[in-house]
Formats: structure tokens, C-alpha cells, sequence
């Protein structure tokens, strides 16, 4: 669909790579950005589509911004550039399917923040995870003082910006920032099988994930009414009709769901 991204399909039912390919290391530029926030649209109109890979290939995820575009740049050019990362991060976040980020390599700077926009992060064994920003005299701007915060704690994450070192795979799990390391030759596999899995799930894990984003940063009683609308609305599913169903004919864990 674009130069540096595409939307690839068919290496397993109802799953999508989002694929990033800028060589030599997926450095996230303007038009990188762009294709990205386009191909997160695209996703979210997918219907067929339920769960949703985030790969860079097998050498590297994304090594971080182009910082080449750094030089010159001012305060407004700074926002401006903020705002196009972060909008184009919070669309791969909000989309309707499962998201996960199969990261070889290092995934780094704006490479770390798409990786935390995904809902789950396996990593290689060689994997390198990091915001490495204070180096260059800024902070992270596509959401990693936030996300990471949210991730691993916000003391962890204060020394992790404020050091700008990087973290291996193991640590990256140990703190929350991964969900599990595999081979590096397995990563990308182990992702579909993921994300597999996950399209067997009812229509009601994206009225979940509506659930927990929408009410994450709410006071608890408004939080509460995010999960009760959502609730109300997969009783609108065919699948909750399938599933209680089958647990009144059968017991709990033999429904078979369509997805709708």
C-alpha cells in the first residue's frame, strides 16, 4: 500500500502483518509516519481482520526516528512533529482488532512507542528495547513517557528516560514491557500463533478492549459505566447467543464462535 509499509495477509486466517520495511533500519521518517497512520485506517475497516501482527522483519523492528529531521527544528516544528507520531500511534492502539508487536533486533525510540501502542510485545532473544532520547538533549514524543509509565510503573520508567539505556529481552519481560521471549528465528511465528488464537475469540474481545482503554484513565465510578455499556453491547453479538448456548447444552468451554 505504500513505499515503507504494507498490509499483508494470508499467513493465517484472520490475521494481518502490519509490516514495516524502510532499510536499513525502519527508521521512522515523516513519510514512514504517514503510511503508518494510513495503514492503521485501513486496518480498522477490515472486517475480516481480527487480529493484527506489527513487524520490522527478522534483522530489525524500528531503530527510531529519522533523526535527520531533527536538525534545525524548532518548538513548532517539534509539536508538530509530536502530534503526527502520536496520532499515528494512538490509530495502531485503537484499532478494533488484537494488536501485537513481534520485535527482532532493536525497537528504539519511536521504535519503542509503536511497539508499546501494540497490546502485546513478543521479543527476540537479541531484541533491544529502549528511549534512548535524553541523549540527544529531548524526550520521548510518541507517547513513551506515557506508555512506558503505564507499562512498567512510573519509577522503573523515570530511570529508564532519564538514563535513556537500553533493555535486553529478558529484562524487557521482567518489568512488563514484554509479554515473553522467543528465538529470534521464532518471533514473527510465534505472533501469528498469537494472534491466531485470539480470532477464535468471540466478538466480545474488541468490546473488551474498548472496556480497558476507554475506562483505563477514568475516575472508578465513570470507568465502571464504560464497562457497563460495553457489556450491554455484546448481548447485540451472535456470539453471546452462541456462548450461553452452548454453556446451557454442553458446560463452559465448547462454544464455537463466528466473530460476529
Amino acid at each position: 500500500m505504500g513505499e515503507f509499509i504494507s498490509i499483508e495477509t494470508g499467513a493465517a486466517p484472520g490475521v494481518a502483518t502490519l509490516r514495516l520495511d524502510r532499510p536499513k533500519v525502519n527508521a521512522l521518517n515523516a513519510q514512514v509516519v504517514a503510511e503508518l497512520h494510513q495503514a492503521a485506517d485501513e486496518l480498522s475497516k477490515m472486517a475480516e481482520v481480527r487480529a493484527v501482527v506489527i513487524w520490522g522483519g527478522p534483522r530489525v523492528f524500528a531503530a527510531g526516528a529519522d533523526i535527520g529531521e531533527f536538525s534545525g527544528m524548532g518548538i513548532e516544528e517539534g509539536r508538530d512533529l509530536g502530534n503526527r507520531f502520536n496520532a499515528a500511534f494512538r490509530a495502531v492502539e485503537l484499532l478494533p482488532q488484537v494488536t501485537i508487536g513481534a520485535i527482532n533486533g532493536y525497537a528504539l525510540g519511536g521504535g519503542c512507542e509503536l511497539a508499546m501502542s501494540a497490546e502485546f510485545r513478543l521479543v527476540g532473544e537479541s531484541a533491544v528495547l529502549g528511549q534512548p532520547e535524553i541523549s540527544l538533549g529531548i524526550i520521548p514524543g510518541g507517547g513513551g513517557t506515557q506508555r512506558l509509565s503505564r507499562l512498567v510503573g512510573i519509577t522503573k520508567a523515570k530511570e529508564l528516560i532519564y538514563s535513556g539505556r537500553n533493555v535486553d529481552a529478558d529484562e524487557a519481560v521482567s518489568i512488563g514491557l514484554a509479554s515473553a521471549v522467543h528465538p529470534d528465528a521464532e518471533v514473527y511465528d510465534e505472533a501469528l500463533k498469537l494472534a491466531a488464537r485470539y480470532c477464535s475469540a468471540p466478538a466480545a474481545i474488541a468490546m473488551a478492549k474498548r472496556a480497558i482503554l476507554n475506562g483505563f484513565a477514568l475516575p472508578l465510578e465513570e470507568a465502571l459505566s464504560v464497562e457497563v455499556d460495553e457489556f450491554a453491547a455484546c448481548f447485540g453479538t451472535e456470539d453471546a447467543s452462541i456462548g450461553v448456548a452452548s454453556f446451557l447444552e454442553r458446560g463452559p468451554g465448547k462454544a464455537k464462535f463466528t466473530g460476529k
